[in-house]
């Protein structure tokens, strides 16, 4: 009597399975090196150490990485710097000079002011805590962008200034005077930005512009010590906090006319230019 069949499974080796390589990062930044350790996120600008200014490439990435945090509950938190000497020397008016030559109607550079303005709503709206740590000159676009953070620390020798109607601009990056406004006050952000006066860190943390002020070489230990105890703290008392706090500050700014600005900007440079 033969044997009966044996079942192909019991003679047919079992294929082991071969690691796959994990398919390559969707977003690979260049303008901007990130790092991250545990829940907190570390973004760094400038990692070239070759050009501090806002470039519409630098805003394209700050904006990826905030677009990724929507399905990344576990960055609860986001310190974002400079690698090189100055934390943000502003907007590259080059890049608005090349747009308009490009495309003389406007609508080019109007398209890099909204994304000023689209990367400054994701700080704001972000679920995690944004920190910014500023060392350097804090310029322009560059103090825009560090307000629309929930923390400031900045070291002893920073300089800030707003220097957009010193060469002929009105300040409207990022949508950012309703913020600074609302940060600051009134009265004090009148008078930097009309007289386009430097001002130093201990001004910036009397006005309200900074939280915490040290010395460049203790600023990572003034940072450390908001980010270890937010890392321990409730996620949800965070967000929920954050989202209070954010929109009882915007209750101030009901007159908010931010969407206009990359609109008022575009027509500024695009205006023939009056003699005086």
């Amino acid at each position: 009597m033969n044997p009966l069949p044996t079942p192909a499974s019991a003679t047919t080796p079992v294929p082991i399975p071969v690691p796959v390589p994990a398919p390559a990062p969707a977003f690979a930044p260049v303008h901007v090196d990130i790092a991250q350790s545990g829940p907190v996120l570390h973004v760094r600008l400038n990692p070239s150490v070759q050009d501090d200014t806002l470039s519409a490439a630098v805003l394209d990435e700050l904006t990826a990485v905030l677009d990724g945090l929507h399905e990344r509950p576990d960055i609860r938190i986001l310190v974002l710097s400079s690698l090189g000497d100055d934390f943000s020397l502003g907007a590259d008016r080059q890049e608005y000079q090349d747009a308009l030559t490009t495309d003389p109607t406007g609508a080019a550079l109007r398209r890099i002011a909204d994304k000023a303005h689209r990367l400054c709503q994701g700080l704001e709206n972000t679920h995690a805590i944004t920190i910014a740590r500023l060392h350097g000159k804090v310029v322009g676009a560059g103090l825009a962008l560090a307000a629309y953070c929930d923390l400031r620390a900045g070291a002893d020798s920073c300089r800030f200034r707003m220097p957009e109607v010193g060469v002929g601009l009105a300040p409207t990056w990022g949508g950012a005077m309703g913020r600074l406004i609302s940060e600051a006050g009134a009265a004090r952000i009148r008078e930097l930005m009309l007289t386009c006066d430097v001002f130093d860190a201990d001004t910036a943390q009397r006005i309200g512009l900074l939280h915490k002020v040290a010395p460049l070489d203790r600023l990572d230990d003034t940072v450390a010590a908001w980010t270890r105890p937010l890392a321990r703290r409730s996620p949800e008392a965070l967000v929920l906090t954050k989202r209070m706090l954010t929109g009882y500050a915007k209750a101030t700014r009901t007159a908010d006319i931010a969407l206009l600005d990359a609109h008022l900007l575009t027509a500024q440079l695009t205006a023939p230019r009056t003699p005086m």
